[in-house]
């Protein structure tokens, strides 16, 4: 089979492509991940919040497409059944030298086009924040920034997509790209080989690499390391916006903001790396974005909430610029790179620009059938005890709590497994439905999770994964085992 686009990359820039080609009839359209699952690259570690867009240079395309990605967040969310809340972002100043930074940053926002902005003195973001540090001086207060859940983003995006005829193939690692003498881009991966006459590159910290392979035109994409902090519910209203200090060349800092499922985040740091898989935390990394939390917000106690941290790899491009267009020197080849922060915001409307711009070279026309809407996972404790009464009776799996810590039921866990792209690691299941996400960190579900999974897919237990690969749970039976 030919297929007429092959997205490289299951993260949020390729499910929201995917989705918004998914539109168009008589388009065969696949997605190659080298991961068992989307969102499973930079897509999965990162702050969870959405930009309102005031930090990005002004006349540039990252900053064009930050205010539409925020501008559509609200319908995308309500169609998709995402979690998302316009909490507002708040740039403190915590210098008299640097209050004339806020101002700029103020002017460049409006010119970007971002609404409501206004410059708040120290007695007014100390009435809408008590835990600010007393040293803060006035801040930016940005009422359209937003926080969501970027797992359920992509994997929405994902999901309608595959809803609407895309094909997603997964553990399958692109090796190498080359196109014959008819056009026909050929790929070879780990899996076999894919034909199709168009390619779109969103292959996050290696775009470049597949940009390089095709056109004469090098790109060079850095992966920069960020550590984050995720600190427990009782401290998931200590802020009720975004906190960010004045932004750096290096990125925005070290943010400290509540979360759309009940915590704190903390994060993230900004270290350049040669190595794209590094995803390990370090020490250094920790203690400086602990030290530089507190810079902000008064009394965090980061060390003793603190129920996870993790570290995400940006796709930084040297011009720190998102590169979404066609290859001049590699027809049929299409660039979404150096798609870093803020690309969460953004991906909607990168989404929406691939596909008028595909939709303008192929003479495109849209389906009658497309299919808009996605109904998400039932969340059984934001249920009223009759709802939840009703739900066990139709089904009895709902009423078996699997993970304590955020009061997951064995009903969750199965649709999350039976759903479009369902789960079939532990990791995909925690993204779906967040068991194993609270303050045990899965000590306590796992087995479960296992023994659902074994049950529900036939996987056998030692094969079960943490999150695909070698990331095996379970080495080998123990005399008289069984599943």
């Amino acid at each position: 089979m030919v297929y007429d686009v092959v997205i490289i990359g299951a993260g949020v820039t390729g499910a929201a492509v995917a989705r918004e080609l998914s539109r168009y009839k008589d388009l065969n359209v696949c997605v190659l991940e080298k991961e068992e699952d989307v969102c499973s690259g930079t897509s999965k570690a990162n702050s969870a919040i959405v930009h309102a867009g005031f930090d990005a240079a002004e006349g540039s395309l990252m900053a064009k497409l930050n205010v539409e990605g925020n501008e559509m967040m609200d319908e995308l969310c309500e169609d998709l059944d995402i979690p998302f809340k316009r909490n507002g972002s708040l740039v403190v100043c915590i210098h008299k030298e640097e209050l004339p930074g806020l101002k700029d940053l103020y002017d460049r926002g409006v010119k970007n086009g971002v609404k409501d902005l206004k410059i708040l003195s120290k007695e007014e973001v100390k009435a809408m924040e008590p835990n600010l540090s007393d040293n803060a001086l006035g801040a930016l207060y940005a009422p359209t920034g937003g926080i969501i859940c970027p797992f359920i983003l992509n994997i929405a995006m994902a999901e309608n997509a595959n809803v609407n005829g895309v094909d997603f193939r997964f553990n399958t690692e692109v090796e190498n790209l080359r196109k014959d003498e008819n056009g026909i881009w050929h790929i070879r991966t780990n899996n076999g080989e894919y034909l199709t006459k168009y390619i779109v590159n969103a292959a996050g910290v290696y775009a470049d690499k597949f940009h390089n392979m095709v056109s004469e035109k090098k790109i060079h994409i850095t992966a920069r390391r960020g550590d984050y902090c995720l600190l427990d519910h009782e401290m998931g209203e200590y802020v009720s916006h975004t906190i960010f200090p004045q932004p750096t060349k290096l990125g925005k800092g070290v943010l400290v903001s509540p979360t759309v499922h009940g915590n704190l985040i903390v994060g993230p740091t900004a270290v350049d790396i040669e190595d794209k898989e590094a995803t390990a935390t370090t020490a250094d990394g920790i203690n400086d974005l602990m030290e530089k939390s507190g810079m902000n917000v008064d009394n965090l106690n980061v060390r003793r909430k603190v129920i996870t941290s993790f570290a995400g790899l940006r796709a930084h491009e040297d011009g720190h610029e998102f590169i979404i267009n066609w290859v001049d020197d590699a027809p049929g080849f299409f660039d979404c790179a150096g798609i870093e922060s803020p690309g969460l915001s953004s991906s909607p409307a990168i989404g929406r620009m691939v596909a008028k711009m595909f939709k303008e070279k192929l003479s495109l026309s849209e389906k009658s059938d497309w299919i808009s809407k996605r109904k998400g996972i039932v969340i059984t404790k934001e249920l009223s005890i009759e709802e939840r009464n009703e739900l066990i009776k139709k089904n009895p799996a709902y009423g078996t709590i699997v993970c304590r810590c955020e009061s997951i039921t064995e009903g969750e866990i199965l649709d999350a497994i039976h759903r479009p792209l369902g789960a079939r690691s532990l990791d995909g299941v925690k993204r779906r439905v967040r068991a194993g996400m609270g303050r045990c960190q899965a000590g306590f579900c796992s087995p479960k999770t296992m023994e659902i999974l074994n049950r529900e897919l036939g996987i056998p237990m030692e094969k079960i994964t943490k999150s695909g690969g070698k990331s095996n749970i379970v080495l080998e039976r123990t005399k008289g085992g069984r599943d």
